[in-house]
């Protein structure tokens, strides 16, 4: 999320110009965390990214879930249809 140093606020990255100038005071702003990135030659930053990337565990579970609970009902949806002709 870009922040503004400047104006002290985080702006939606809809409000961000084009030349990454914030729209109040028109100076420049970074995305968020961008000054404590380490070195790209370094090599450190590969598995932050990567971690940062991941997605959590209980997002997998429940997308897991729905998908057993969807599954379920088509099942007895189809059953509903089968008894019904």
């Amino acid at each position: 999320m870009p922040w503004c140093a400047s104006c002290s606020r985080y702006l939606s990255p809809s409000t961000v110009r084009a030349d990454a100038t914030c729209p109040e005071c028109g100076r420049r702003v970074e995305p968020l965390g961008a000054p404590e990135a380490p070195s790209a030659s370094t090599g450190a930053g590969a598995g932050a990214e990567a971690e940062l990337r991941s997605v959590p565990w209980h997002a997998k579970l429940l997308a897991a879930a729905v998908a057993l609970y969807l599954g379920f009902r088509g099942w007895q949806g189809v059953e509903w249809l089968l008894d019904k002709l």
